[in-house]
């Protein structure tokens, strides 16, 4: 029959942990006892080291640790205290492994609550193809549309591709061509972006040959397509209608049966309208 030792109990531990408190702070490292005691907690606590992925060694550390506090040598179980600390401390000394950062660090919930550590080779599949991180919806699934209900929302913004079709349905009306139409406002449109200003884009479009002679525009037509878009630049002007131009108008709610009703906007883009003869612009 093996023969426990004297600090297996509960009130040996006591007196040995505060024989060696009171020793000096070399008594830990000479002391026959307490190298026992080491070889102890080894034994004591190494399955629990190992359900936690850990060494018995490990858990010999934890004790140590914890054995050298007051609060075990005034412990009513001092192995009790002992043994609870072992667990915590292997728990988060696992978790530390795991997370690749320190014991202090995965004390802290921020941290633990994060996941182990994975390489990217620890998966058969692609870690791309199932972590939601790398998962970002087509935009077409994010759209609630119903095919059945098309209605139009009378309070809903015109956007620009709306103000730009309105504008090609007016000048259409008014007898220029579909094809040169929708060509020269498209490139005023993105001159406008360009420029960032209407006096400025103005400007530039009303110098600018070589637009006119890809559009296959006189000077009177381009001028007057230019004024009817983009309006009448000249200052005591600025604040009219004649002075805001189309796409504007359409832009802050008017719709093009409004501007048919402008009967000074009508006027000049209908005197602008190119003539078309065999085909070609004239």
């Amino acid at each position: 029959m093996t023969t426990q030792p004297a600090f297996a109990t509960a009130e040996g531990l006591r007196l040995l942990l505060i024989r060696l408190h009171y020793s000096g702070p070399c008594a830990w490292e000479h002391d026959a006892e307490a190298a026992e005691l080491m070889a102890y907690c080894m034994t004591k606590y190494g399955a629990l080291a190992r359900k936690h992925g850990l060494e018995s060694e490990d858990a010999a550390v934890a004790a140590f640790e914890a054995m050298r506090t007051r609060s075990v040598r005034t412990a009513g179980d001092p192995w009790a205290v002992v043994t609870r600390a072992v667990q915590v401390t292997l728990i988060y000394e696992a978790r530390a492994h795991g997370l690749l950062c320190s014991t202090h660090q995965v004390r802290r919930s921020a941290v633990s609550a994060h996941h182990d550590a994975e390489r990217f080779s620890d998966r058969e599949a692609s870690l791309i193809d199932f972590h939601p991180a790398f998962q970002i919806p087509a935009e077409q699934n994010t759209l609630d549309f119903d095919p059945e209900e098309q209605l139009v929302d009378a309070t809903a913004p015109t956007t620009a591709y709306d103000a730009v079709e309105g504008a090609v349905a007016v000048l259409t009306a008014l007898g220029w061509p579909a094809e040169a139409t929708r060509s020269g406002i498209d490139y005023i449109c993105g001159r406008l972006v360009e420029a960032g200003s209407r006096p400025t884009a103005f400007e530039a479009l009303r110098r600018d040959r070589h637009a006119r002679a890809f559009l296959d525009l006189d000077q009177t037509s381009w001028l007057g397509l230019l004024r009817a878009v983009l309006g009448n630049q000249d200052p005591d002007r600025v604040h009219t209608s004649s002075g805001r131009g189309m796409l504007l108008r359409l832009m802050i709610g008017f719709q093009p049966a409004d501007l048919l009703d402008d009967d000074e906007l009508v006027r000049t883009i209908a005197d602008a309208a190119p003539r078309v003869v065999g085909g070609t612009n004239v």
